[in-house]
């Protein structure tokens, strides 16, 4: 039913109360000073704490707060003197203490409030589910557009997708979250990296717990290992209090680290470690603490190259890889560009308090056509602006297009339909059907040529050749930095 643990000077006076808490099946464990108790909350999962108002040099408030900082889940009691007086709305400040009780002890008036406390933090952990269960709901549009071909979709959490490549990824995500095994995401920027570690959070048994978020991107490491360690006061110049740190404040829940790949040599070390023993060292402390946190990190840029150039450690990509998924980019899987656009204006059009009646069928085969190199982030971007511009009862047509798409030629169906082609002699078609396949080869990545080449079959002089002859050049923002 719980662990109970009694922080008290004289644990005779308090034999009746465990005797009769060990009755009502709960576990109860002693201790006589708040250093000892802390040490057993590390080791031993603990749900409820009582600490006496008069107890060592620090006193039970002083207990309580420690246990406020160090392990904030675990409910905390004060057990004031009968004569004890004032004081009281400073030490609830203090130490966020759930109730108080007073001497003498009535075991059955202690029964009672242990039982409520622990309804009441179940009732309050149901109420957080239930909440972001209702909130998807919410975040979930039910808008029905006309667009037609965009009715065949499905959803991981909030991932919306149609491809068959997406499928085979969230498939492998849902593998991933019935493990307590690190996740390692890669993909381009724009994906939706965040997104799918949430979904493998909210779908693992640690969904109950919190899941943090740590951008490891351009931090230097002292704030980095502050953020996610922990550091005690004075450990250097500003740190004014003690700080837990992710790792601890997620203890049985899921922290994400985006831009792993950014992190320092040095970092690196530290995050093996924990990977490795799952113990923190908290900056200036030498305590080292005990944490159950799994690990999903993110990079837009791929770790085995940067292995293999000797700029990520090795033994740590394999610890981060117990499951590896990589995100295609949004033009490799242009299927889920139509139903990514209609969730969107649906979401936008509630946000907005707009009836929007769909998607002009022209646009779709633009959005379809176009490369989208920042991904799903530069799609939403887009069609966000276009609900915007697009009149209250209005279908979304080209007039509401961003000036780079309204430039957009598509040159066929992407539903499989006759390619038109340009040109009247057959020539001029061969040349148009060329100019097409080459722009594609060398926009589906990104200009780099010799992946292009080798895409089609080409020498990369050939390839340069072609691009002289058909005057192709690359859109603002499709070049890779």
């Amino acid at each position: 039913m719980g662990t109970v643990l009694l922080v008290v000077v004289d644990d005779q006076l308090w034999g009746e109360v465990r005797r009769h808490l060990e009755d009502e099946g709960y576990r109860v464990l002693i201790r006589r000073d708040g250093r000892s108790a802390l040490r057993l909350a590390e080791e031993t999962a603990v749900d409820l704490v009582f600490a006496e108002e008069v107890l060592g040099s620090e006193g039970g408030v002083g207990v309580l707060q420690r246990f406020r900082l160090a392990h904030p889940t675990v409910l905390r009691i004060l057990v004031r003197e009968a004569e004890s007086l004032g004081g009281l709305e400073a030490a609830l400040r203090r130490a966020a203490i759930y109730q108080t009780t007073r001497k003498p002890l009535d075991p059955q008036q202690i029964g009672l409030l242990v039982r409520r406390a622990l309804e009441t933090r179940e009732l309050a952990r149901r109420h957080r589910v239930l909440s972001r269960e209702l909130k998807l709901q919410g975040d979930w549009p039910s808008l029905a557009l006309a667009a037609e071909g965009t009715r065949d979709h499905h959803h991981f959490d909030k991932l919306v997708y149609a491809s068959e490549r997406m499928a085979a990824v969230c498939e492998l995500a849902r593998e991933a979250a019935a493990t307590d095994l690190p996740v390692l995401i890669q993909g381009e920027t724009g994906t939706g990296k965040e997104l799918l570690a949430r979904a493998i959070h909210h779908h693992s048994r640690r969904n109950d717990s919190p899941l943090l978020v740590q951008n490891c991107g351009g931090i230097p490491d002292e704030l980095l290992q502050s953020e996610l360690f922990g550091h005690v006061r004075g450990a250097f110049t500003g740190a004014v209090a003690d700080r837990t740190g992710l790792f601890r404040a997620a203890d049985g829940g899921t922290v994400f680290l985006d831009e792993i790949s950014d992190v320092s040599a040095a970092f690196q070390v530290s995050l093996l470690r924990f990977l490795q023993f799952g113990e923190v060292k908290p900056l200036g402390s030498d305590r080292v603490l005990a944490c159950d946190v799994r690990i999903i990190a993110a990079t837009n840029r791929p770790l085995r190259t940067l292995v293999r150039e000797g700029r990520f450690r090795k033994d740590l990509y394999y610890r981060l890889k117990g499951f590896e998924i990589t995100i295609p980019p949004l033009r490799e899987r242009r299927e889920d560009i139509p139903v990514l656009a209609e969730f969107f204006v649906a979401k936008y059009s509630q946000s907005l308090g707009k009836r929007i009646l769909g998607i002009a069928r022209d646009v779709l085969e633009i959005l379809r056509a176009y490369p989208f190199p920042g991904n799903v982030r530069e799609l939403e971007n887009e069609v966000r602006r276009m609900v915007a511009l697009t009149p209250d009862g209005a279908y979304v047509t080209r007039r509401v297009l961003s000036p780079e798409l309204r430039r957009v030629r598509p040159t066929g169906s992407s539903r499989g339909g006759v390619v038109e082609l340009e040109g009247r002699t057959l020539k001029e078609k061969v040349e148009s059907l060329e100019r097409r396949l080459v722009l594609e080869a060398l926009e589906r990545h990104r200009w780099n040529q010799s992946r292009a080449a080798a895409d089609l079959g080409l020498s990369r002089v050939g390839l340069a050749n072609k691009i002289r002859r058909y005057g192709l050049v690359p859109r603002s923002g499709s070049v890779a930095s």
